[in-house]
């Protein structure tokens, strides 16, 4: 239960910092394509991807190409609650922070906690 608990935090705090880089001048691509292409031409500083997608193989190769890059990745509950994050009406699979704009603090503080788990 207590690691339930954790992720839900994290979760928030993922959803939290997204949402503070959309709205200061930072960079989001949305969707597993734009993802992978970001990945592929070294754009992406951190990829954060729904664990509720379905077939999973569409999101299977994130964590893999994001090790292979170097970036730091990220699994959510909600396909929803992401698109909400991010501003868009509709549940988005997976997302890519290009860059962060004035939130780089919040972001460098997410990549921290991330390195710890």
């Amino acid at each position: 239960m207590a690691d339930e608990a954790g992720k839900k935090d994290l979760d928030s705090h993922v959803y939290s910092v997204l949402e503070k880089i959309r709205t200061k001048s930072g960079s989001i691509k949305k969707g597993v394509n734009e993802v992978t292409k970001a990945l592929e031409r070294s754009q992406a500083k951190l990829v954060v991807y729904a664990s509720d997608v379905s077939p999973k193989e569409i999101v299977m190769h994130l964590p893999l190409l994001s090790k292979d890059k170097g970036v730091a990745c990220v699994a959510v509950k909600s396909r929803s609650e992401l698109g909400k994050a991010v501003g868009i009406s509709v549940p988005t699979s997976a997302i890519v922070v290009v860059s962060a704009g004035e939130e780089a603090h919040a972001l460098e503080e997410l990549l921290g906690k991330l390195k710890t788990l």
